[in-house]
């Protein structure tokens, strides 16, 4: 190999390997991430508890939540239409599938399928709520 030769090869090597560091990088949650599992909506109408199935929410799979509503005095509610919405923050990608709110489970409780993360890192889901007591949203932040 000629000198020319070994240093292309070399400049397209160190390249791969910031990239690949900066990927890394970009990937990782902020450390000052709220990751709670149970959140107060943007207006304060709704507090809202994602409790994911299986608990470990595994990368690449599909799975299904339960959402469960309530007012901030406690009141469950039922009568809601939701929409779900999410994806990478740090990549500016949405959710690679379209997960929705199925059925209403009772007592403040709603099935949510269709979920799948394709990738580690930080991830949102939004859910966008209507019902009873107002219009509201909550956003969760997971670091996979």
């Amino acid at each position: 190999m000629t000198a020319r030769r070994i240093s292309l090869v070399s400049l397209v090597l160190g390249a791969m390997v910031l990239a690949t560091a900066w990927l890394h990088a970009s990937m990782r949650a902020p450390a000052e991430l709220d990751l709670s599992r149970t959140r107060l909506g943007a207006r304060g109408v709704y507090r809202a508890t994602i409790t994911p199935e299986p608990d470990t929410i595994r990368v690449g799979r599909m799975h299904a939540w339960t959402l469960h509503l309530e007012t901030p005095d406690g009141r469950p509610a039922d009568a809601a239409t939701i929409t779900v919405t999410g994806g990478m923050p740090q990549h500016g990608h949405g959710l690679p599938t379209k997960p929705r709110v199925t059925r209403a489970l009772g007592s403040g409780d709603h099935r949510v399928e269709g979920m799948k993360f394709n990738m580690r890192g930080w991830w949102t889901v939004t859910f966008a709520i209507d019902a009873a007591a107002g219009a509201d949203s909550v956003t969760f932040n997971l670091d996979l």
